[in-house]
């Protein structure tokens, strides 16, 4: 192979699986590209470490796309809005760099092996995640292609690696930052140009018909239906991180760090998180246009930098390390016994799961957080926090209220099935980053939370009215979409 100095740090790649024969022996094959938590064509490192490899072989590269029918447990609110974000790259793909997009569906530790063997691959390349499914079907993966077939992992999502950042699952922020902030001069780089691979790919490429997935999806998920306020696709991203109108870094940083735990100021938020669970956007990219106006707002770029490194990456470490992220054998020794003595706790009020999602009980704090989840798609964090671990004070004991927590932000967040969300939820209930606080009955010494706590922060009852406006206006648009797709069946029957 050539000796020109790779694009990718070296450290940013991990080899899953070596071909039989000298490792730097030529490709023979194309390069695939299984695309999974990344989906975007700018600032991956994956698609770049694809990229190169083909090259340095003159070999060609192709995108492959797995979708899941159930991927645990995503409706057409999430389902959605990854679709069309990749319709949008596909044809992006096509023009920009004229690299084929093949779209499987069924279960990847069968479709994957088939199309490399098929097209007679030598390398596949995969992006990072710390779900221990997705680690599932790599571990399968490597024993089910050919001993041509090497298989690399590059962590495209996080700015430090997570086995770099980290070798060890982590106690806390502060036990991570100086290890991530050490390694930042190394990592935290500018991204080189991606152009078109030099050798083309010559059989047909895939063909995805957008229309009849989309729709297909859409039906089977209709019980969460999308969301109409935040567009899909990297475009539409960075217009919310840099846009003229309503960026984040242009018009609403300033008041990020005075203004961010307050309920009654959405508009404080980034707005990114959307964008990088799917990946649709870099948080690489984000912090490094974040550098760029730190003169202008220190105080909120390193409050924004510490959430989207630090805490992001904190979260990716604890679902690499920990094995049981989503459950209460997840929790640190100290945590899970003060839970476990109180259990037995009598509770003031217990709820069915069915009664939560519907939003029935005595506290309209909560309630109005639970409906903003339902129907907007989104809770504010500090929301988050109250919500669930009013979910431990309501339910049977921490299993359940876990269990109910993941259950009820997987189906409704448009972030769900995230390590910020199962993090969030193990923080909540099972002081997962956290410490031991006074102890009290039901919750033991994992820190507390009361209504009287969150009226002496901002303005309850506002937030109330605010949720109850935006309720109102979904389900309106909602009764006018259903009239509206009345009237174009009628008019085509």
């Amino acid at each position: 192979m050539s000796s020109a100095i790779p694009s990718v740090h070296p450290g940013r790649v991990r080899v899953l699986k070596q071909a039989l024969g000298p490792s730097d022996q030529k490709l023979v094959g194309p390069v695939v590209y299984w695309m999974f938590r990344d989906q975007r064509l700018r600032d991956n490192w994956a698609l770049i470490h694809a990229v190169d490899q083909a090259n340095k072989s003159n070999v060609p590269v192709a995108i492959a796309f797995n979708l899941f029918d159930q991927f645990k447990g995503a409706k057409a609110r999430q389902f959605g809005f990854m679709l069309r974000g990749l319709q949008k790259l596909y044809f992006d793909l096509q023009e920009r760099l004229s690299i084929p997009f093949f779209l499987f569906q069924g279960e990847a530790v069968d479709t994957i092996p088939n199309f490399l063997r098929e097209c007679e691959a030598s390398l596949l390349v995969t992006d990072f995640s710390p779900l221990r499914e997705v680690r599932q079907w790599k571990d399968e993966l490597c024993k089910r292609v050919s001993e041509s077939v090497s298989i690399h992992e590059v962590d495209a999502h996080n700015i430090v690696p997570v086995w770099l950042a980290s070798d060890k699952l982590e106690y806390s922020a502060r036990t991570i930052r100086g290890k991530i902030n050490k390694q930042l001069p190394e990592y935290l780089i500018d991204f080189p140009k991606l152009d078109p691979p030099k050798k083309e790919w010559v059989s047909s490429s895939g063909s995805v018909d957008w229309g009849d997935l989309i729709a297909d999806v859409l039906r089977k998920g209709a019980e969460v239906p999308e969301l109409e306020w935040c567009e899909p696709g990297e475009q539409a991203a960075m217009e919310v991180l840099m846009g003229d109108k309503k960026g984040f870094l242009t018009t609403r940083l300033k008041n990020y760090s005075s203004d961010r735990n307050n309920p009654m100021k959405p508009k404080a938020l980034s707005g990114l998180s959307p964008y990088l669970h799917f990946g649709q956007i870099s948080a690489q990219r984000c912090a490094l246009e974040a550098r760029k106006v730190r003169k202008l707002y220190p105080q909120a770029v390193d409050v924004f930098l510490e959430e989207l490194i630090v805490r992001r990456e904190l979260a990716d470490n604890f679902c690499f390390y920990q094995p049981h992220y989503d459950s209460l054998q997840g929790a640190w020794e100290w945590a899970r016994k003060t839970l476990t003595d109180h259990t037995s706790d009598k509770r003031e009020h217990v709820y069915t799961r069915k009664q939560l999602e519907k939003a029935q009980t005595v506290d309209p704090l909560w309630n109005a957080s639970q409906l903003e989840m339902v129907h907007y798609g989104k809770m504010h964090g500090f929301m988050r926090m109250y919500w669930a671990k009013k979910i431990l004070e309501w339910t049977s004991g921490p299993e359940e209220a876990i269990a109910t927590s993941i259950y009820l932000n997987d189906k409704y967040q448009i972030d769900g099935r995230d390590p910020n969300g199962y993090v969030g939820c193990m923080w909540s209930i099972c002081g997962v980053h956290d410490q031991g606080w006074r102890e009290r009955p039901v919750f033991g010494k994992i820190r507390y939370m009361n209504f009287a706590g969150c009226k002496r922060k901002f303005d309850v009852d506002g937030y109330i009215a605010y949720v109850k406006r935006v309720v109102g206006e979904c389900k309106k648009r909602k009764a006018q979409a259903l009239i509206d797709d009345t009237k174009a069946k009628l008019l085509h029957s």
